[in-house]
């Protein structure tokens, strides 16, 4: 199973009809198609579990989606070189300027016959939907791949309210606080890596550098704010924490990630159902403790 790497998470404003069928004539409607020869690039729902013809993995009340997205890779320098070429040799047979929209025409042809011969990439952004807690865990590093992923998943379903999982205390306020005062919560370890950033946006990023240094202290003391942190959690996972409450760089311990090394190889099917039940049970716990950490989530108006 794909254990995740950075998590962005988003509460679901209102309860959702999950139930497998209902789900998965849902996902069917944006089901993933490669690209043909003409298309620029594909976007769609795929299978989480190899095998399986379900676009939805459930245990429980944890349910994972994968999105899978292929582009074909056409550099504009490409593209650029073949115009350049065809409008050249238009200009001088026919003794004028193209204008703009001669030159559109143009454009639109060299793409159209570069792009079956153009390289292509796959990415997948895997979604978890924690029905029990309505949460969301998408796992993407950027908040532009978690909306697009999430914006295929609203319409599949029709509708998907969700907003950025948001605390009632300030995440910056509350990490310089931990840093500044030592008093990160008990499951909880500053590792040496932090970025701080003054009220003019200068930034200082820190790698293998002590926090409780007298540097960093009087860095905090003239009123930067951390903006990111890394941490360690009960020697479970490590991350970085953001300002805007997403985690980045997620690492299992291996404790943790061999906790199902008993389960065989040929048992595909078991792992990763075993997986997926240790992975989600690992991130909903530390969710619960960061929001009791962050003083509760963000009321909404």
């Amino acid at each position: 199973m794909h254990w995740f790497k950075n998590v962005m998470i988003y509460r679901l404003t209102k309860s959702l009809d999950w139930t497998s069928q209902t789900l998965q004539t849902a996902l069917e409607q944006e089901i993933f198609h490669p690209c043909g020869q003409s298309d620029m690039s594909k976007f769609g729902w795929t299978n989480p579990l190899r095998g399986s013809e379900l676009l939805h993995f459930s245990v429980g009340k944890q349910i994972l989606l994968l999105a899978r997205k292929e582009e074909k890779i056409l550099p504009n320098h490409v593209v650029k070189r073949e115009l350049d070429e065809r409008v050249n040799l238009l200009e001088e047979k026919e003794n004028r300027k193209l204008k703009k929209t001669e030159k559109q025409a143009l454009k639109d042809d060299v793409t159209a016959m570069l792009l079956p011969r153009a390289f292509s990439k796959t990415q997948q952004t895997a979604i978890w939907i924690d029905s029990e807690t309505n949460l969301i865990y998408v796992d993407a590093a950027s908040s532009k791949r978690a909306e697009d992923t999430l914006a295929l998943l609203r319409k599949s379903l029709g509708s998907l309210p969700v907003v950025p999982l948001a605390f009632a205390n300030e995440p910056t306020t509350v990490m310089t606080d931990w840093i500044a005062q030592d008093n990160l919560p008990e499951y909880l370890t500053a590792l040496e890596e932090a970025e701080l950033k003054a009220a003019d946006d200068a930034v200082i990023c820190c790698k293998n550098h002590p926090l409780d240094s007298e540097e960093i202290l009087s860095h905090l003391q003239k009123g930067k704010l951390v903006t990111k942190l890394a941490l360690d959690w009960d020697e479970h996972l490590s991350f970085v924490l953001n300002d805007d409450g997403s985690l980045k760089r997620l690492k299992f311990a291996d404790q943790i990630r061999e906790k199902n090394d008993d389960i065989l190889k040929e048992d595909y099917a078991q792992r990763f159902d075993a997986d997926f039940v240790l992975m989600t049970g690992e991130l909903a716990k530390l969710t619960e403790n960061l929001i009791d950490d962050f003083g509760g989530e963000k009321e909404r108006l």
